[in-house]
């Protein structure tokens, strides 16, 4: 069974121009809480803190039964050096990271997917809601 949880906000925000793949430390609670969806990635990123990569801003709802962890603390993201170092080199150049989903993986590991994006201008927000728009109406006279 592989659930996942989408962050819908980021696709209009921002424009994505690679995707990646990591693991997260997490608590046992933390774990209970993702399984039962209780997350929420609005205004989450990624940033670097002597060569680690953190995420900010992830909120995990505890619940009702379980130990009371912090909901909104940093947690670390686990990938390998080199790959840490080349997105570090990427995001020296202006470019952002942002969860865009969390999923269980085939051996129920939950992992982060990560894309390095870069932020859309509003009229290129708007571009996107006229399209959506007119497709829309393609769909709607067939």
């Amino acid at each position: 069974m592989t659930s996942s949880i989408i962050n819908r906000k980021a696709k209009f925000d921002y424009e994505f121009l690679e995707i990646h793949v990591a693991g997260i430390s997490l608590l046992g609670s933390e774990v209970k809480s993702i399984r039962d969806s209780k997350v929420s990635m609005v205004d989450s990123f990624c940033f670097f803190l002597s060569n680690e990569l953190w995420l900010k801003g992830l909120t995990i709802t505890p619940g009702l039964n379980s130990f009371q962890h912090d909901p909104v603390r940093d947690r670390k993201l686990l990938m390998k050096k080199g790959e840490l170092k080349k997105l570090k080199d990427k995001l020296d150049k202006g470019l952002t990271l942002i969860p865009i989903r969390i999923f269980t993986s085939e051996r129920n590991i939950i992992k982060v997917e990560i894309a390095l994006a870069k932020g859309k201008k509003n009229y290129d927000k708007r571009k996107v809601i006229k399209e959506r728009e007119a497709e829309r109406e393609i769909r709607k006279a067939y």
